[in-house]
């Protein structure tokens, strides 16, 4: 069984995320369904994988990044509203069998993100 990770690098500082909230959510006809919360660690990552063998199942999610509160903790951003404040990446897992990581470059005013492994 596979599993679905994350790690976000605050690009502006050069440091990881530590302590960005973020959710993730199954994406169905219906909507959205939320899987899971939580913030990361001092590696700006998850202290275990945000989508565990257990639920780990193919499909579309969505992850959201709380990067407009993270940057404003860090006094790196005051102005209202935000340029970037949700993060919302919406992604597929095809193979049911594989580590899907989906890392975060981001800073007050851009992102980037990849699969990485």
């Amino acid at each position: 069984m596979g599993f679905l990770t994350t790690h976000v690098l605050d690009t502006a500082q050069g440091i990881p995320a530590q302590g960005m909230h973020l959710r993730l959510y199954r994406v169905s006809e219906q909507g959205k369904a939320l899987i899971m919360e939580t913030v990361t660690n001092a590696d700006g990552r998850c202290d275990s994988p945000i989508l565990p063998e257990a639920l780990f199942a193919c499909g579309e999610y969505e992850l959201e990044f709380c990067a407009g509160d993270y940057f404003r903790q860090q006094g790196l951003i005051q102005s209202q509203p935000t340029f970037l404040n949700i993060i919302p990446l919406r992604f597929g897992i095809a193979d049911q069998a594989s580590h899907y990581h989906v890392p975060l470059l981001v800073s007050p005013y851009s992102y980037s993100t990849y699969r990485g492994s």
